[in-house]
């Protein structure tokens, strides 16, 4: 078990703001001044200082996954994006314990971070890790999986980049999948039904643990972004 160090907030909530510090890229909900922030880009000192190809999860939770693949991959830039700063601290702790100098945390809302700050044709690969399934009908609209999200997913993708969805849920899966089928230039790299449930090497987390020892499948998802 890691020892994780305290992160604290750099600001109080009453006078947040965006910015970068010590490998931690805070965007606070209920902050709308985002033009008073200019994205100094990926290879700044303040995200990555090696041109390196990026690799962005959403729903990072406490960070196992994307520290692992950190160490796995050192030839590729991370950024882990969480709503909760108390998974950033973990995901913070973990950068700080492993020393990975090619992992950014970034806490906030992963839409709004999207749209306002990141570039197209920027990223290499885009993963989204257990999100949230929202599994009542009322709740659905608080899925990161919505027409606007993938839509904004495929101006960051780099050509033939790739966006990875990973579920236990059987409704989300399906959800996502009818959601893909919207955007003709994504394709999916395994045929109908448009998943697997059998990714060697894919790597694991806190949440894909959980379920397995609960019996659960796990469903993989990918699609490439075609020109």
């Amino acid at each position: 078990m890691i020892p994780y160090p305290k992160l604290k907030p750099p600001f109080v909530w009453k006078y947040r703001y965006v910015l970068i510090e010590d490998r931690v890229w805070y965007v606070p909900d209920g902050y709308d001044q985002f033009h008073s922030f200019i994205f100094p880009g990926w290879t700044h000192t303040q995200t990555f200082s090696e041109p390196l190809p990026i690799c962005l999860e959403y729903c990072s939770g406490n960070g196992d996954w994307i520290a692992a693949k950190a160490q796995q991959c050192p030839d590729y830039n991370w950024v882990g994006i969480e709503k909760k700063f108390d998974r950033t601290r973990r995901i913070w702790s973990k950068i700080k314990h492993f020393n990975l100098s090619n992992l950014l945390a970034v806490c906030g809302e992963g839409y709004r971070v999207t749209h306002h700050y990141l570039t197209p044709n920027s990223i290499r690969a885009v993963f989204v890790n257990f999100p949230d399934p929202w599994p009542k009908q009322r709740h659905v609209k608080h899925r990161i999986i919505q027409v606007p999200f993938i839509q904004e997913i495929y101006r960051i993708l780099e050509p033939q980049g790739t966006l990875t969805f990973v579920t236990d849920d059987v409704d989300y899966s399906e959800y996502m999948v009818k959601i893909m089928s919207q955007f003709p230039k994504f394709t999916s790299t395994f045929p109908f039904p448009y998943y697997t449930d059998d990714y060697p090497g894919y790597g694991t987390s806190f949440f894909e643990e959980l379920w397995r020892q609960q019996g659960k499948s796990i469903r993989y998802h990918v699609f490439r972004k075609e020109e």
